[in-house]
């Protein structure tokens, strides 16, 4: 991700990529590090985890993003309601 002095900036960015890669892959989920390499990855930009991890919990807490816990680490896809 290019450097940015307003966090808020990257935080659109990944949030963009991330609905743009799930728009693609309704059924995909993945751990933070899966994100980082795979949706976001492809995207061509450079992420912070920390970053990353911020943007996936608003979209956990709006409603849009569903966290499931697979073998004690946090995986996320898209809520049940966004599916349909």
């Amino acid at each position: 991700m290019e450097e940015s002095t307003n966090p808020s900036d990257d935080d659109t960015v990944l949030r963009h990529a991330i609905l743009n890669y799930l728009k693609q892959n309704p059924d995909a989920m993945e751990s933070v590090a899966g994100i980082a390499e795979w949706w976001i990855g492809r995207s061509q930009i450079r992420v912070e985890l920390e970053t990353l991890r911020r943007v996936l919990k608003a979209l956990t807490e709006s409603g849009v993003l569903k966290e499931i816990q697979v073998t004690g680490e946090p995986y996320y896809r898209l809520a049940r309601k966004q599916m349909n």
